[in-house]
């Protein structure tokens, strides 16, 4: 087969062209890969309180985990640590401060991409200390999935020290406590 010099000169116009106009020639496998990829929307997510059968309790710390589940039919992705705010009787705003990394029980996995399909959930642990110092009597937890303004409101009904936090990133498995 003879290449000519002028079907090199058109085939280099046309991918030039569609490289300076932005333009992308994408197979159906790469089309399907970005679709999958998109960020997780706050409206297809559920965020819940769970035990998972561990009871998370000692030397004035408690526990729980926070679970993330994928309610929409789109898979998405979702990085990052929840956005924690308490609420205390009549849903009026307690003074809350999240700290993310490690918790008394867990190791933080950091930051990372956790894909969620439809039906999946993603987890993190949620502590907190009950000394009696300064105690936020919280009735409801605020969670927001991604630390933005969308959130869920579940009921929490746990007295919180100074209403203070600790909380790992989201992962596609509980931490191990």
């Amino acid at each position: 087969m003879v290449i000519s010099r002028a079907t090199i000169a058109v085939t280099a116009a046309v991918a030039f062209a569609a490289a300076g106009t932005g333009a992308a020639f994408a197979s159906d496998a790469t089309s399907s890969t970005a679709r999958a990829t998109q960020e997780c929307q706050p409206g297809t997510l559920k965020a819940t309180t769970t035990q998972l059968g561990t009871e998370q309790a000692g030397m004035n710390h408690a526990g729980t985990f926070l679970k993330l589940t994928n309610t929409g039919n789109v898979t998405c992705v979702l990085s990052g640590y929840a956005g924690l705010a308490l609420e205390g009787g009549g849903h009026t705003a307690l003074p809350t401060q999240t700290e993310h990394g490690d918790t008394y029980f867990a190791t933080d996995p950091g930051p990372h991409d956790v894909t969620l399909q439809a039906g999946d959930s993603a987890y993190a642990d949620l502590v907190w200390t009950h000394t009696g110092a300064d105690t936020a009597a919280a009735h409801y937890l605020q969670i927001s999935p991604t630390g933005g303004n969308a959130h869920s409101t579940v009921p929490f009904e746990q007295d919180v020290d100074n209403g203070d936090l600790s909380v790992t990133a989201w992962s596609d498995t509980p931490p191990a406590v």
